[in-house]
């Protein structure tokens, strides 16, 4: 009889487990849809609303999922397109909130979404002024792309984003490597319009290098 009620329980904790990682699952995914949505089709001031509510909606999802990385990288994700919609100075604050949990991601796990934490973080150091203004550094921007692109290899976003800052960097014949790398990633199922609008900044920037390489 005990062995039966062993059993029964550990039956039920899987069960629950498996319960909560599809509710979490869920709840990533509506994130990741709302965030395409108003990363790409809203403007000016309906985007920063729309944003300031999602930035209020994955602090919440990252404190209910402490333990899970995922949920750092899409609160940090959208703290970061907060800051870029944002602009100016008044942008850094929310810079600096997305770069730590970009670390509480790498902390955690740092393979988790194929490395998208290493993605995110090299983008922020790429993006941001340097000091005294803000943490901006080329140099540390490049190991962490290089380590995404480890975990990455042939990833969508990691071979775009790292094309976009070669080519703020100046190296043209780089980016257009990765660039092309990029157009031929697999579609990520779940992801159907991030994929679309990344795949048309992939041509937009891929125009500029070649023009940029023909000169």
């Amino acid at each position: 009889m005990t062995k039966l009620i062993l059993t029964t329980l550990a039956l039920a904790a899987v069960i629950l487990s498996q319960s909560a990682y599809a509710e979490f699952a869920d709840d990533l995914h509506t994130i990741q849809t709302q965030w395409a949505s108003v990363n790409y089709e809203l403007v000016e001031d309906s985007q920063l609303k729309a944003f300031e509510k999602l930035v209020e909606q994955t602090r919440e999802f990252s404190k209910a999922n402490n333990e899970q990385a995922a949920s750092h990288i899409w609160h940090g994700i959208v703290l970061s397109s907060y800051a870029g919609a944002k602009g100016g100075l008044g942008a850094l604050g929310l810079a600096k909130d997305a770069k730590a949990e970009f670390e509480q991601a790498i902390s955690l796990d740092a393979s988790a979404l194929a490395g998208s934490a290493y993605t995110s973080l090299a983008t922020l150091y790429g993006k941001v002024p340097g000091w005294p203004i803000g943490f901006g550094d080329a140099k540390k921007a490049d190991t962490l792309f290089r380590q995404a692109l480890e975990l990455n290899p042939q990833g969508i976003d990691s071979n775009y984003l790292y094309a976009a800052f070669l080519y703020d960097e100046r190296k043209y014949s780089d980016a257009k490597k990765h660039l092309l790398i990029a157009q031929t990633a697999p579609a990520r199922e779940l992801r159907p319009k991030a994929d679309l609008y990344r795949q048309q900044e992939i041509t937009t920037l891929l125009a500029k290098v070649e023009r940029k390489l023909k000169r």
